[in-house]
């Protein structure tokens, strides 16, 4: 048992650009000098990570996957960042072995960029290999907190964002480690799909081609923490879900871990609780889905509503 464990100050670099392209990442310089810190509960803030040479490697990358092919359009969440403070991610390019149990470790590990396709796949809650971080990421009810992802090529589809709770506040217990991913109960605090005018799927604008950045800064995807949640540990899960494949939907999820503050008393009712798998259903019409045959103008993003910390379940005993 690790207690709750705040990152360490590490030097030094954090994860690459191009990680999915072996043939040309190790001649890329990495994005950026990032590291997770500590020093009390709340951390001290650093500044934003530096984007020298972004010129060059971007139209490189891009110039890459021209040539590659859609087997390496993917990506994965690589950092986090609570206010100015940036945690340091699971990097699949770095061995295991000097990251796994590592105190700085706010992230469950996840092995490669490559999707989940099944909605019946264990490892659609967390990612592979399943095993659990270390460190936890204070963050105040009401705060936001930013996925931050070095590059993401697909367009299409939905991102949400869940939490599951681990247990009470007593944080001198490394409750989430402790936790069965897939008998987690999540619920869903963001989402967002379509935007603005929709002529149809295929060329409708979605947030996932919003979201992408390729003027050397990486892509940001910030979510508020509801107001009112319940204080405690929690697990916080990022799904991007890329519907750009007929009928064989890819979702690219990923977990860390928080330690929620604050003075609220708030849960969501049982109905919105899901579990992973079990939230969606193989058949649902926005996952098995052909937008390019479709002239459908409206799309409704699986897994139910998002809670927004206004309603609180009466009979939630003991949680």
């Amino acid at each position: 048992m690790h207690g709750n464990v705040l990152p360490e100050c590490l030097p030094g670099p954090v994860t690459r650009l191009a990680h999915d392209i072996p043939s040309v990442a190790s001649r890329l310089p990495r994005k950026s000098h990032l590291a997770a810190v500590s020093s009390s509960q709340f951390p001290t803030p650093l500044p934003p990570p530096p984007t020298t040479a972004m010129a060059v490697i971007v139209p490189l990358l891009l110039a890459v996957l021209a040539l590659s092919g859609p087997a390496l359009a993917h990506g994965g969440l690589a950092n986090y960042t609570v206010g100015d403070t940036w945690y340091r991610g699971y990097d699949p390019d770095t061995p295991a072995a000097e990251q796994l149990g590592r105190p700085w470790l706010v992230q469950r590990p996840w092995a490669s960029i490559d999707p989940i396709f099944s909605v019946d796949d264990k490892f659609l809650a967390c990612n592979k290999p399943g095993t659990p971080a270390v460190a936890y990421m204070p963050i105040r009810a009401g705060e936001n907190i930013t996925a931050v992802y070095w590059y993401w090529l697909h367009p299409v589809g939905p991102m949400t964002v869940w939490l599951a709770r681990c247990g009470g506040s007593d944080t001198t217990q490394d409750l989430c480690s402790a936790v069965d991913v897939n008998e987690a109960e999540w619920f869903k605090i963001w989402e967002a799909g379509l935007i603005g005018d929709v002529p149809n799927l295929a060329e409708a604008m979605w947030y996932q081609k919003q979201f992408q950045n390729w003027d050397g800064s990486p892509d940001l995807w910030p979510a508020t923490i509801p107001a009112g949640l319940r204080p405690g540990l929690y697990m916080i899960r990022h799904e991007i879900l890329s519907i750009h494949i007929e009928d064989k939907p890819q979702f690219y999820p990923e977990c860390g871990y928080l330690n929620v503050t604050g003075t609220g008393a708030a849960f969501p009712p049982r109905d919105m609780l899901k579990k992973f798998p079990g939230a969606y259903d193989a058949n649902d019409p926005s996952i098995k889905i052909d937008i390019y045959a479709s002239n459908a103008t409206t799309y409704i993003i699986p897994g139910g509503p998002v809670w927004d910390g206004s309603v609180m379940d009466k009979y939630c005993l003991g949680c």
